[in-house]
């Protein structure tokens, strides 16, 4: 079992250097501060064991140094991959169709902008979405519909019948 005093203890005494110390490795402070969370989390999946370490803070360093080696490999990865590929091309600010939609989108229910999102993005029929929601068709039939009633009402220009699909009647 572990033992949270001694964790806490552990974590206020060594969290200063332990964030300086990513610091040096990452060379970046968000950077840092993500590899040092990862590598608490870590040390408190282990802390049963790991407080009988002779050196835990040294551990705990050792898996800082790693994480950073991993993210540095990664990052080289994607770098390499770009420079074959050249900078991406430049993307032209939203339209206003795009702007006005996002909008409209916002101000439905989360559960309607979901279904309309994986129905129309993603291609999935109702059965799918149903499925992955863990509701019955009939919902996510009524999500689809009051989502799109509603998009009618918020979209000027946009009559109900060109939001309307077959399958979802």
């Amino acid at each position: 079992m572990r033992d949270e005093n001694t964790f806490d203890d552990f974590y206020r005494s060594t969290s200063g250097r332990a964030l300086r110390y990513g610091r040096a490795v990452a060379d970046d402070a968000g950077d840092a501060q993500d590899l040092v969370q990862e590598a608490y989390a870590r040390a408190w999946r282990q802390w049963g064991k790991l407080a009988d370490h002779p050196a835990p803070e040294a551990w705990l360093r050792l898996v800082i140094s790693r994480l950073a080696t991993d993210r540095w490999r990664r990052l080289r990865g994607w770098r390499l991959a770009a420079s074959r590929t050249g900078p991406p091309a430049d993307v032209g600010p939203p339209g206003e169709d795009t702007v006005l939609l996002v909008g409209a989108l916002r101000q439905l229910p989360a559960r309607h902008r979901q279904a309309l999102a994986l129905h129309y993005l993603f291609d999935l029929s109702v059965e799918e979405i149903a499925r992955e929601a863990g509701v019955p068709t009939g919902t996510v039939k009524s999500w689809l519909s009051r989502g799109r009633a509603r998009l009618a009402e918020l979209l000027p220009g946009v009559a109900a019948e060109e939001l309307e699909v077959n399958d979802v009647a």
